[in-house]
């Protein structure tokens, strides 16, 4: 579509994640001088990322616009959603926009890694904030932590709605559907287009409420004999409030175990969005001092993580609680998608224990947060886009989300399944993709942020699957002479003791090496490649393995 020069401005539109993958949501969205950016979270490393903790969004676009932020406005507080912000408002500071319980995570992330400075704005659903030329409403929504929000984004160009995620739950836990009036409202002004989610577009029908598994809970504290322990995402304090109600129904103390869990519930009672009668909240430390029957633990590792709470009582690893055979164990969630082997180690380990364990393939311990293709479709005819961009999902999922709205009356030429990076731009007359900013995975390994790269990686991988074999000798550089070595230590590669003849054939093959080369220091670097290339291919030829061969000349 040709576009003339007096066309008006266009608004940008920069996934710079959420897109493609389930996780690390952050999107940009830029008119003119002014950029406002909607969530800023992390994703699970992928299994072959070794050793990485998190990965989060890659921001060099924004850099170098930091002086055109206005803000940053948080639909939730999910770690999928926020995870990022410590690392990110370090490099693009600005003021931070979201409701009372999603603020008060993100300040916990930021006192943790010690980002000071940030100044934050708790928002109530309907409250509409000016930002530079952007107008944005915060519409509430349901999900699986309290004070979801969509928001409405305005500028000159048009309208945007921003689904986040949601669920249309008419009986929820705090009593707070949906704002459908809102979204109606919007969609009868008209509005120019709208970012969904796309997490269940698979599943036909609509999500099951919340309100069901409170009474599969009641159910299982009424059976249980021994201690109920619970595993389940920490930041879903509505089912955290629930779960206690029946503790407390039923006499049980709460322990929180977890560090996550332990935070979050804290959090969530200081600022009031959780509730536990005085006296019935106790300190693992005393566990012991009540009858199994009186104790309710809620913990951490429904994804089976290796270091959290509940992987560690199943394999006996933890400080003060093991699992026993009176124990009932209720893991209240799914697996994201790639867990799902680390939580079948763990359940596995639990029926060795003895405990007793339910989880969402035998009872509804557990039901998304997230919208089925009938809410989907409820949202559509209430929004009524012109233009439809399908987010936070898998491409296939984009895909669907994509026939489905094609279904729901908007012109498949006005769908746009955005890329990562790829800046979408808009008003009310056209829409076209622009260029391909920078994007991508940040990984994050304990301290270190984005010095674990590709090459890293492969080195680990490398190491991993064939090992180490490291070749040391001493140098004398002046004299030009071998003084002490070569030496050979495996790690990973073979036991020792039962390979002597290949250490020592190695080791002989290295000194022929060193005979018959130059032995003067500016030859070093070429010496250490012959060594590798000719022990690399020395045990390749005797056993068929490749490890990472690694020579160390010491200067004496």
């Amino acid at each position: 579509m040709a576009v003339t020069e007096n066309e008006k401005s266009r608004l940008r539109i920069i996934p710079l994640g959420g897109v493609d993958e389930i996780g690390k949501n952050m999107t940009v969205f830029e008119y003119e001088n002014d950029i406002i950016i909607v969530d800023c979270g992390s994703i699970f490393p992928k299994e072959d990322m070794l050793g990485v903790d998190l990965v989060i969004p890659d921001v060099s676009y924004l850099v170098g616009k930091r002086a055109n932020i206005r803000g940053y406005l948080f639909t939730h507080g999910h770690e999928d959603h926020i995870g990022a912000t410590p690392y990110i408002l370090k490099q693009c500071p600005g003021h931070i926009y979201g409701t009372k319980l999603t603020l008060a995570l993100v300040d916990l992330k930021l006192k943790e890694y010690r980002v000071d400075n940030i100044p934050m704005h708790v928002v109530q659903p309907r409250d509409v904030i000016q930002l530079g030329k952007f107008t944005c409403e915060f519409i509430h929504v349901s999900h699986s932590i309290a004070g979801a929000c969509a928001i409405a984004i305005t500028c000159p160009a048009g309208t945007v709605i921003v689904s986040g995620d949601f669920k249309v739950d008419y009986t929820p836990i705090d009593g707070q559907v949906t704002d459908l009036q809102t979204f109606a409202r919007y969609g009868e002004k008209g509005v120019m287009a709208m970012l969904c989610e796309s997490t269940n577009v698979e599943r036909a029908g609509y999500t099951m409420s919340e309100l069901k598994v409170g009474e599969t809970f009641t159910k299982m504290f009424s059976q249980a004999r021994g201690r109920v322990i619970v595993a389940m995402f920490a930041s879903n304090i509505h089912r955290m409030q629930m779960i206690i109600d029946s503790a407390v129904e039923y006499g049980r103390r709460i322990c929180f175990i977890g560090r996550s869990m332990v935070n979050v519930s804290r959090v969530a009672m200081q600022i009031g969005e959780l509730r536990i009668p005085e006296g019935y909240l106790i300190d693992m430390d005393v566990l012991d001092d009540y009858p199994d029957e009186e104790i309710l633990v809620l913990t951490t590792g429904s994804q089976g993580e290796p270091m959290a709470g509940l992987t560690r009582m199943a394999y006996a690893e933890h400080r003060k609680l093991q699992i026993r055979e009176s124990d009932m164990v209720i893991i209240s969630a799914t697996p994201i998608p790639g867990n799902e082997k680390f939580i079948s180690r763990v359940i596995n380990q639990l029926y060795r224990c003895g405990a007793q364990v339910v989880y969402s393939a035998m009872a509804e311990v557990h039901v998304s947060g997230h919208a089925c293709q009938e809410e989907l479709k409820l949202l559509h005819s209430l929004v009524k886009p012109k233009y439809f961009l399908p987010v936070h999902g898998e491409y296939r999922m984009q895909w669907q989300h994509a026939v489905l709205a094609a279904d729901m009356g908007v012109d498949p030429a006005n769908i746009v399944i955005p890329e990562l990076g790829q800046v979408v731009e808009m008003n009310d007359e056209v829409l076209c993709l622009g260029e391909t900013v920078q994007s991508g995975g940040i990984l994050v390994d304990g301290l270190g942020v984005g010095d674990v790269g590709n090459v890293v990686l492969r080195d680990r991988k490398h190491l991993s699957q064939d090992g180490l074999l490291i070749v040391v000798m001493a140098i004398d550089r002046d004299e030009e002479r071998l003084v002490s070595g070569p030496d050979i230590v495996s790690r990973g590669f073979i036991y020792v003791r039962e390979n002597e003849n290949i250490i020592d054939n190695t080791r002989e093959l290295v000194r022929e090496i060193l005979s018959d080369n130059s032995l003067a220091g500016d030859n070093w670097p070429e010496l250490k490649n012959v060594i590798k290339d000719e022990v690399h291919r020395y045990i390749l030829e005797k056993i068929k393995r490749n490890p990472m061969i690694l020579p160390i000349i010491l200067d004496v």
